[in-house]
């Protein structure tokens, strides 16, 4: 559902910044104009971090939350308004000593169908995290889809944006807002 760019390492890690996707050229991402900031208070969802979201995109918060691996999802920010089909979910999991990658590993084993992972690091606003790049699959599918996500840690707990979309047109079309979420990410005030 998530995925991540850079030069790999041994262990298939790769390192980058916030400001350049692991696939995408960091252009991309200034491609993509801002609709307002989420996770502050009034906003659709609280959450333990803000980022911009991409103009038209809109957000739900989740009532029932489902569980994936260490963490539930909060928010769904959809992206047929703006003329995909996809969301960039939000999942946040209790406090703990967790680093951000393993939740990261914790959430695609939970999610199963998963192969090719790309692991890297990343910095936004003094935050850092990981993000992976993957290719899912499942029954329901005619074949494997690219996606993409990342996690970071606040004393709030762990937080992962996840971008799947319909097939890799669609991941590819909101590439760009996933990429302004991710460089606008940070600690929400408390």
């Amino acid at each position: 559902m998530l995925t991540g760019c850079a030069g790999e390492d041994g262990d298939g890690s790769r390192e980058g910044r916030a400001s350049a996707s692991p696939s995408e050229p960091e252009s991309s991402a200034s491609t993509v104009a801002s609709g307002g900031t989420l996770g502050g208070p009034g906003s659709a969802c609280e959450l333990p971090v803000t980022f911009e979201l991409a103009a038209k995109w809109t957000a739900e918060a989740v009532r029932a939350p489902l569980e994936q691996g260490p963490v539930a999802l909060v928010c769904e920010v959809d992206a047929k308004p703006a003329g995909s089909i996809g969301f960039l979910r939000v999942w946040t999991g209790a406090p703990g000593a967790d680093e951000a990658r393993s939740v990261l590993e914790a959430f695609l084993k939970a999610e199963g169908g998963t192969s090719e992972e790309e692991y890297s690091a990343f910095t936004a606003d003094g935050m850092s995290g990981t993000e992976v790049e993957y290719r899912y699959t499942s029954e329901f599918l005619d074949e494997p889809k690219t996606e993409r996500a990342l996690a970071v840690t606040t004393p709030d707990g762990p937080v992962v944006l996840h971008l799947g979309g319909l097939d890799d047109a669609e991941h590819a079309d909101m590439l760009p807002a996933y990429e302004l979420a991710r460089r606008s990410l940070r600690a929400a005030a408390g």
